[in-house]
């Protein structure tokens, strides 16, 4: 059965440093590339970062130097590591595979503020 798990968030300042941890149990999840995504009030969800099986990582430009994916295969984990954090981070992040899969799990929320 699949499942996400997302675990990590909580508040921070400006310029802190936070790391999510998401367990994703399935099969699918461990043959699939594997990503972060974010949500906002008022947005659509959107992705921010993708960890590719050949271990290549892609990242949308306003994390891109601050945000790094990485996975842990034998544990069927995936991470964010989230330096430099800006009030603008503030949002509830989600793991996935990418493309996602219909069902998503609760997400953890991150707040950035002073």
């Amino acid at each position: 059965q699949e499942r996400l798990v997302e675990s990590g968030g909580g508040w921070m300042q400006p310029g802190g440093s936070l790391r999510l941890s998401c367990a994703a149990s399935g099969t699918i999840f461990e043959i699939s590339p594997m990503g972060w995504y974010r949500s906002v009030p008022g947005k659509q969800r959107e992705l921010v970062a993708t960890q590719f099986n050949s271990g290549k990582t892609n990242y949308k430009d306003f994390v891109t130097g601050r945000f790094t994916i990485s996975r842990d295969h034998t544990k069927n984990l995936v991470f964010l590591q989230m330096n430099n954090l800006k009030p603008e981070d503030t949002a509830v992040y989600y793991c996935n595979s990418v493309p996602p899969r219909q069902s998503w799990g609760n997400g953890t929320l991150v707040t950035v503020s002073s």
